[in-house]
């Protein structure tokens, strides 16, 4: 397993519109083969930044869902709002407390 972290910085008027395009997109993305969890953060103190949170079976899985149709449409849509470029990690969960 995989987690892959996003952060995405939006212009103030641009927020809710992301918003809209996350919440009717969350299902299909969880939803997506090799997607077993999805995550939306939005920055306490700066509400323009968000960040995506999501576990992917293997780097695989990821790569199939970035070449989808699924994300090709919907990060057409996301990119435009941006008012800094995303950045993106690929991690490894090393350890999990409760």
């Amino acid at each position: 397993m995989i987690i892959r972290i996003v952060k995405l910085t939006f212009e103030t008027e641009n927020i809710i519109r992301f918003e809209n395009i996350f919440n009717k997109s969350k299902y299909l993305i969880r939803d997506f083969d090799g997607c077993n969890f999805l995550e939306l953060y939005q920055d306490k103190n700066n509400p323009n930044i968000f960040f995506t949170y999501s576990y992917w079976e293997n780097e695989d899985a990821l790569e199939v869902y970035r070449n989808s149709d699924l994300f090709k449409n919907l990060w057409a849509k996301t990119k435009l709002l941006f008012s800094n470029k995303p950045e993106a990690w690929t991690v490894n969960k090393k350890e999990t407390l409760n």
